[in-house]
């Protein structure tokens, strides 16, 4: 869910860059984005101002077969979902600048059974 024609749109990172999320620092711009449409508006009313903006957009992303993805594990990590998020974003940090897969799928700390799905924008694969 985003502003296709806002300031940053859908699938340009430099928002990640300006206002770091969960997953990353300033130097490692990520694409946020949802397995579902509910937990993105969920995670998008967390994290703005409660209400919706109307120039917001849904867009459904297809991702092809064979495309690299490492899938996060919670265990490993304690204190992932912990404020403030320096776990999380140094495993994400890491895993930005590692360039391990194009997709990291993160379970969303507000929908706990759902998952959000990071895009690497700097990942060769990424196109």
């Amino acid at each position: 869910i985003g502003d296709p024609a806002g300031t940053y749109p859908i699938f340009d990172a430099t928002g990640s860059t300006i206002a770091p999320g969960r997953w990353n620092t300033p130097g490692s711009p990520l694409i946020y984005t949802s397995e579902h449409y509910s937990t993105a508006l969920l995670e998008k009313l967390v994290h703005g101002s409660g209400r919706l903006p109307p120039n917001q957009h849904y867009i459904e992303i297809t991702i092809p077969r064979g495309l690299s993805y490492e899938v996060f594990s919670q265990p490993s990590l304690p204190g992932w979902d912990t404020m403030p998020a320096t776990v999380s974003q140094g495993f994400g940090e890491t895993w930005c600048l590692d360039r391990r897969s194009v997709i990291l799928l993160v379970p969303s700390v507000v929908a706990r059974l759902d998952c959000n799905v990071l895009i690497n924008p700097a990942h060769p694969e990424f196109s």
